[in-house]
């Protein structure tokens, strides 16, 4: 597998490429049909029936979709300068402008360089005791709906996520900002929107869905233009060592010449961390406890470790390695619902992937959804099974058969917080408090720019 290597064709004939399988241009209104209603369902179906390189025609546009590890290694990993931000996140980049998801080239090797060390491991560990107080306030939440009936899960895991993300990464308590959460979903609803249409419908139309986003790009900008107004200058905020994404932010955009350059940088960047920041975590969280309730088994074994390491006290940093089991749940929540579960990239030249041509331009799809459960990789691939992530159980397995957080030189920079705080928050909350959906609630998943619950998880809190 690799790029087609051409330097010794006059000493042997050049292989005829593989045609690429796939269903029919005749199956094109029901592929649009199931692009609307069921992308899982898409993306499942296509490797079921046609393998691990799949051509799936949806009218004038073709994505060519690879769930293999080798296939994944070679588009994420191995021959990644080849290979933009695709569907999905080009759609994106009307309301994230060019922030790290979205954007190509050195403006992105000068953000990473510019982001990545507030997301350094020792930098979250010094922020450990924050992700804590912010796990303990979550428990003391749920704890007062005892008795009181459900509480939707969903909606606390993004109040929780957002106030680690303002303490941790920025300095600042985004507790005060009540329409953070329902901005961004107006935003995902209009991103995907613009994917399923293929970007057949005009933004200026005047549609209720449109009209939602632009209301929520406007209170995005509100947010990011208050949390600049008391960072003005560069260097630390109030309590701050100077070492937060803020903070590099402004250093870092201060070079720029034009202060409406300097501002959209600025803007672009905390839109995006505060969307990426959050959402996936979130959805992370609300996926794991609607398992856990699923599996009594499980929930038992977490709340025992819960007890025996942490007793009374809340989780420290050194905790990780002993929460083993806990780990090991989120592990398994994020293989079966991956918080991102499409990697969309346009190829910028020719390539070939295992004798299977890709052409410049060609939309090429890596789908951890389906990739996290081939069955030639994974026993049982759709039963939970926290076990699987065992480390004694992991070595025989491919790297690229598991990419909760991407792979290659855009993995996920925020992979080490997002990993403690569901952790600290599982364990903080399963120590004394036991979760259950309301009954004959079916969680249904949808896969937006995140994997999340449709319509939010409504469970009840009893003690442990």
């Amino acid at each position: 597998m690799g790029v087609l290597d051409d330097t010794d064709t006059a000493a042997r004939p050049v292989p005829a490429p593989r045609r690429w399988p796939g269903p029919p241009r005749t199956a094109t209104f029901s592929l649009l049909g199931k692009l609307f209603r069921d992308r899982l369902g898409l993306m499942s179906s296509s490797a079921q029936g046609y393998g691990d390189a799949v051509r799936v025609a949806i009218g004038p546009k073709a994505l060519y979709f690879l769930n293999h590890p080798d296939y994944a290694k070679h588009v994420l990993a191995d021959n990644a300068a080849n290979y933009h931000k695709g569907i999905g996140l080009v759609q994106a980049r009307r309301a994230l402008g060019d922030g790290l998801l979205t954007s190509e080239g050195e403006l992105w090797r000068e953000q990473r360089r510019t982001i990545q060390p507030a997301f350094q491991a020792k930098r979250i560990t010094r922020k450990a005791s924050l992700i804590a107080e912010e796990a303990t306030a979550l428990a003391d939440r749920l704890r007062a709906h005892v008795g009181r009936g459900p509480v939707d899960i969903r909606e606390e895991m993004t109040g929780l996520t957002l106030g680690v993300l303002g303490r941790v990464l920025l300095d600042e308590d985004l507790r005060g900002f009540d329409g953070l959460g329902h901005a961004f979903e107006a935003m995902q609803d209009q991103a995907m929107f613009d994917v399923v249409t293929l970007g057949a419908v005009p933004g200026f139309l005047p549609l209720p869905k449109q009209l939602r986003f632009r209301a929520a790009r406007r209170e995005l900008n509100r947010v990011v233009a208050a949390l600049l107004a008391g960072r003005s200058e560069p260097g630390p905020g109030p309590g701050s060592e100077g070492d937060d994404v803020l903070s590099r932010l402004l250093v870092s955009t201060g070079r720029a010449g034009d202060p409406r350059v300097r501002r959209t940088r600025i803007r672009d960047e905390l839109v995006t961390l505060l969307l990426a920041g959050h959402e996936t975590t979130a959805s992370t969280l609300s996926w794991a406890f609607h398992l856990l309730d699923d599996h009594p088994e499980a929930w038992e074994r977490l709340h025992a470790e819960a007890v025996a390491v942490l007793g009374d006290r809340p989780p420290e940093p050194e905790d990780l390695r002993r929460l083993k089991y806990t780990a090991m749940v989120v592990e398994e929540t994020m293989r079966l619902y991956p918080p991102v579960w499409m990697l969309g990239r346009i190829a910028q030249g020719d390539d070939e992937v295992d004798g299977y041509r890709i052409r410049a331009g060609s939309d090429v799809v890596v789908c951890p959804y389906t990739l996290h459960r081939h069955p030639a990789f994974w026993d049982a691939p759709d039963r939970f099974d926290p076990e699987r992530f065992d480390p004694d159980r992991v070595h025989d397995r491919p790297r690229y058969a598991y990419i909760p957080f991407g792979a290659g030189p855009r993995f996920c920079v925020g992979s080490a917080l997002g990993t403690m705080e569901a952790v600290f928050v599982l364990a903080t909350v399963a120590r004394g408090l036991r979760l259950a959906k309301v009954p004959g609630y079916r969680a249904v998943p949808e896969p937006m720019l995140s994997l999340r619950v449709r319509g939010g998880l409504p469970m009840t809190v009893d003690p442990a």
